[in-house]
């Protein structure tokens, strides 16, 4: 390039001379070369000076970072999709069909197990209950004379068996109208808290038809579709960590449950996690990213996955190694495990203590001088 435009400066005195008239030429002529060799003389001293300075005749240096191998816990977790329920989530219905006469909860209500939540119109079973009552007084007024008289050997054995009869007949009558009458009760099988209630005054029920909902929150629990290719990783007491994104809380546990069924549409398997009390304010439904630990390797050496690099060889690493009282780059063959959360697992390759470089990586070169920061 220098050389070039040394040319181009000479050319185009050389043009100028060129125009002038013949006299005038010889000395335009002589007074260019004077030029062109001062010219010559300062740019031969520029370029002195300027390859004395040059960096880039220089050894190239690259600066890094180094962090030293050390064995340390592997975890490696499968995570999927899960939700909250509690332990007791009963919808209640009806067990006898009727007409709503009156409600006596509402959503958020605390309830016991036996209260009543609402009740289906009993008049008619009512009234028999009173017929039968007023007969069971009756019959129990004869029972007793034909007793007071059997015990006396008066009267006839049947008319004493007669009576007997009719009472207990009757007394179980009327237990079977206490029965029915209590199934026009809705009660709260648990204890826990009212969540939905789908019935008003005046309203059909139904057996079978939800009419209110009780959950029971005092013990939590995590369900979760597993893919049928995890079987063999997920087993009850594998470690777990439940996360809630809402409230950026993770809560560690351990599966409980696992299903033997396979779900035929979606090839998944049920999983269940138990959950105890935390600061997560626990709702039905509610979504939870469950980590299931499906491998531990308790002295692994692992790497950013980011610093691997592949080639024809295999994958790679660059370590900082001293030679001839020079630190340089140098290229390791690795072999890598599991993976997860940007770290990757080294199985071979790398030994404890080797220092990996970390950052300055990109444009590294097996052998090249390298620093540390």
């Amino acid at each position: 390039m220098k050389t070039m435009n040394k040319t181009i400066i000479f050319l185009l005195l050389v043009a100028m001379a060129v125009a002038c008239t013949p006299a005038d030429k010889k000395s335009e002529l002589a007074k260019l070369k004077k030029q062109h060799d001062e010219l010559a003389v300062k740019i031969k001293a520029l370029e002195t000076e300027l390859q004395v300075t040059d960096t880039t005749k220089m050894d190239k240096v690259t600066a890094v970072s180094v962090t030293e191998a050390k064995p340390a816990e592997f975890n490696h977790y499968l995570e999927v999709q899960g939700k909250v329920d509690g332990e007791d989530n009963i919808a209640v219905s009806a067990q006898v069909p009727g007409s709503i006469t009156a409600v006596y909860v509402k959503e958020g209500d605390p309830v016991h197990k036996g209260q009543v939540l609402a009740t289906i119109d009993n008049s008619v079973l009512q009234q028999q209950i009173s017929s039968t009552k007023q007969q069971l007084d009756f019959v129990t007024s004869v029972y007793n004379k034909q007793k007071a008289l059997w015990d006396k050997q008066i009267g006839s054995e049947m008319q004493y068996l007669t009576a007997k009869n009719n009472k207990e007949n009757l007394e179980k009558a009327l237990a079977t109208q206490n029965d029915q009458l209590e199934q026009t009760r809705i009660k709260s099988p648990i204890n826990g808290s009212v969540e939905e209630v789908n019935l008003k005054v005046g309203q059909m029920a139904s057996p079978g038809q939800p009419a209110v909902r009780v959950v029971n929150f005092a013990s939590v629990k995590v369900i979760a579709e597993i893919a049928e290719a995890y079987a063999p990783k997920v087993k009850p007491g594998n470690k777990v960590i439940v996360f809630f994104p809402d409230f950026n809380t993770e809560i560690p546990s351990q599966i409980r449950f696992t299903s033997k069924y396979i779900n035929p549409v979606n090839r998944t398997f049920q999983s269940e996690v138990r959950l105890g009390p935390s600061k997560v304010e626990y709702r039905a439904n509610m979504m939870a990213v469950v980590k299931i630990n499906d491998y531990r390797n308790p002295s692994a050496i692992s790497v950013p996955i980011t610093i691997i690099r592949e080639s024809q060889s295999g994958k790679f690493i660059y370590v900082a190694k001293e030679e001839s009282g020079k630190l340089v780059a140098r290229r390791l063959i690795v072999t890598v495990g599991s993976t997860y959360n940007g770290l990757a697992e080294i199985t071979s390759g790398v030994t404890a203590g080797e220092k990996i470089i970390t950052t300055g990586f990109n444009s590294l070169i097996d052998g090249e001088l390298i620093q540390v920061n």
